[in-house]
């Protein structure tokens, strides 16, 4: 019998007489790696844009919206403890605001007739006035966030004080 002859470069039978004949079955492979290695790429670059600029800025807006709310919000319930004309005054209400804003707590104090927000962002910060009768004769304390916060009104029909505190204190 005649024996088979040794391959050659055109031989499919994998000789390794030709240099591409053993490295066809690679290329497939080389090119997903070159595809997974710019997806990989393109996603690190989106997420470094994103995550960089353009979502600590919007989440920035987003809470100074959110202060305005809370800030607006208090204020309403601060209005709404006022009772109506009366010769001896005394009224708790408590009021409830969120524990953070942008996953920090912060502070409502008094400032004059005003109510305001500080922050450690002062992006954050927010001032509202109080609509108040003219018998009020002056709104004093503060809020911290994360607890029980209460207005308390107290006085006679000679004026009014407006007491914000934390709990049920005084």
């Amino acid at each position: 019998m005649a024996e088979p002859a040794p391959p050659t470069a055109g031989d499919a039978r994998g000789g390794t007489a030709g240099p591409f004949l053993d490295r066809r079955g690679v290329t497939p492979a080389v090119g997903k790696s070159l595809e997974i290695g710019l997806v990989v790429l393109l996603v690190a670059l989106l997420t470094t844009v994103l995550l960089g600029g353009l979502v600590p800025d919007y989440r920035r807006g987003a809470d100074a919206r959110v202060a305005e709310r809370v800030l607006m919000t208090a204020s309403q319930e601060v209005e709404a403890a006022v009772p109506p004309a009366a010769r001896s005054v005394e009224t708790r209400r408590e009021v409830e605001v969120p524990g953070q804003i942008g996953g920090t707590g912060y502070r409502i104090r008094t400032d004059g007739r005003e109510l305001v927000l500080d922050h450690p962002d002062p992006a954050v910060a927010a001032r509202v006035r109080l609509a108040l009768p003219d018998r009020v004769d002056r709104v004093e304390g503060q809020w911290d966030s994360g607890g029980e916060t209460v207005v308390r009104v107290t006085g006679d029909a000679g004026g009014l004080v407006v007491t914000l505190s934390d709990g049920g204190g005084s």
